[in-house]
């Protein structure tokens, strides 16, 4: 069962108007949620727009959540490149699927998608980062030889989100920890984390080795289990 129909028809109402007196250069507002059977389970579409950047960001829903304390939650950014064609240079697709087919399992949880392409520099530039990459360097060294940080995303949009959503708190599918301080930096409440590895290939393991020696991500590449060797793997 995912949010009843009169709990829709309430978020709905109380987005019609919403304004963020707080924080009015990143407002977030939902603007429709419909039902969306997929492969990976039963889940809502939540979308939504944001005046901070002019996208639409969606919420891919499991269950219900409204209200929801510890509820899994996966922030995936696009991907057009490994969502949509397959690309073999990143394990982004991977992780899309690893997370809707976990959630899909599990009584309730939310899958995040946010369009920040290429880490937050578009897709334009992330292609300019590969040419660069096909030349020798790594990622963070591309990103910085166009003018650009590392990472350039912020996760204030998915913070706005999750309280549209009226989620109290998160257990977090991620292996980045930049993710999980930002997120808390901007109130939410994170009381756990679920890696999210997949075996690499012979084209991400360059990838996957500067994510984490250059920032932190905690993988392990050796490891084809995904829950292996991490403390604070969740309990079967």
């Amino acid at each position: 069962m995912g949010i009843a129909p009169d709990a829709i028809r309430d978020l709905l109402k109380e987005n019609e108007d919403h304004v963020c007196p707080d924080a009015p250069d990143t407002c977030v507002r939902i603007v429709a949620i419909a039902e969306l059977p997929t492969r990976f389970g039963d889940y809502q579409v939540v979308a939504f727009w944001s005046n901070s950047d002019k996208k639409e960001h969606a919420a891919f829903i499991h269950g219900n959540i409204l209200e929801g304390e510890d509820v899994p939650v996966r922030l995936h950014s696009e991907c057009l490149t490994g969502d949509a064609i397959g690309s073999l240079r990143c394990d982004c697709r991977d992780q899309l699927i690893e997370s809707l087919e976990r959630i899909g399992k599990m009584d309730s949880g939310i899958v995040l998608y946010l369009r920040q392409e290429g880490r937050g520099i578009g897709f334009a530039n992330k292609i300019r980062a590969y040419q660069l990459q096909d030349s020798g360097y790594d990622t963070v060294q591309a990103n910085e030889l166009l003018g650009f940080r590392p990472d350039e995303r912020d996760y204030g949009i998915a913070a706005h989100m999750l309280g549209s959503l009226h989620v109290n708190s998160i257990r977090i599918l991620t292996n980045n920890p930049d993710k999980i301080r930002d997120l808390q930096e901007h109130g939410v409440k994170i009381n756990g984390r679920i890696p999210v590895i997949v075996p690499p290939n012979a084209h991400d393991r360059p990838y996957l080795e500067t994510k984490r020696r250059r920032m932190g991500h905690l993988l392990d590449l050796e490891q084809g289990d995904d829950l292996v060797g991490y403390p604070d793997r969740p309990s079967p």
